[in-house]
C-alpha cells in the first residue's frame, strides 16, 4: 500500500467530532506533550465559550488530536491545530487541516489564515503542501526558550468548488 493510502486508511479509522468541554483533560495532556509552551485550559475553555468550531480526532473513544478555528465575516484563522507526538507522521494533521478548512468553506470565507513558528520545518511543509503561502511575519510572537520567536504568517484563497481549472487569458 502506498503512503498516501497508509494515511488515508488510518485517517479513515479516526472520527472526527465537536470538542466537548469533557475533552479538557486529554487536549490538555495532548497539548503539554506537544508542545514546549502549551496553551491553558483557559484558552480552550474561552475558544468552546466563544462558540469557536472545535474538533477532536478521536481512535476507539480516545481523543488524537484537536484542531481549533476562529471565523468572522469572510475570514478563518486556524487558531490551534495538534496531533498527539505518538501519533503523528501519519497524515493526522494533515486530515484536520483539511476538516478545518472544509468548514470553513461551507461558511463561506474566502481566506484562511495560521501562524506557525519558523523552527517547525514539519508543520511549514504541511502547510505549503496543502496550499497555504507566507504572507508575513508576526515578530516575537512566541514564547521560546531563548526570549521569543517570530511566527511565520501563512494564508490560503479559497476558491469556489466548481472551479476546476484555470480559466484562459
Amino acid at each position: 500500500m502506498s503512503a498516501l493510502g497508509v494515511e488515508a486508511a488510518q485517517a479513515s479509522a479516526s472520527v472526527l467530532r465537536p470538542m466537548r468541554d469533557a475533552d479538557l483533560d486529554a487536549v490538555l495532556a495532548i497539548e503539554q506533550r506537544a508542545y514546549p509552551f502549551p496553551w491553558t485550559r483557559g484558552i480552550f475553555r474561552d475558544c468552546l465559550k466563544a462558540g469557536y468550531p472545535s474538533w477532536v480526532l478521536t481512535e476507539h473513544g480516545l481523543v488524537i488530536g484537536y484542531g481549533l478555528l476562529s471565523i468572522a465575516a469572510d475570514e478563518a484563522h486556524v487558531l490551534n491545530i495538534c496531533v498527539a507526538p505518538e501519533r503523528q507522521g501519519r497524515g493526522l494533521g494533515r486530515f484536520l487541516l483539511r476538516a478545518l478548512v472544509k468548514i470553513a468553506r461551507g461558511q463561506a470565507v474566502q481566506r484562511v489564515f495560521l501562524e506557525v513558528r519558523p523552527s517547525n520545518p514539519g508543520a511549514i511543509a504541511l502547510y505549503h503542501s496543502e496550499g497555504f503561502n507566507e504572507i508575513g511575519r508576526r515578530p516575537r510572537y512566541y514564547p521560546a526558550r531563548d526570549g521569543r520567536e517570530d511566527a511565520l504568517v501563512m494564508a490560503i484563497e479559497l476558491v469556489p468548488d466548481d472551479i476546476t481549472t484555470m480559466p484562459r487569458l
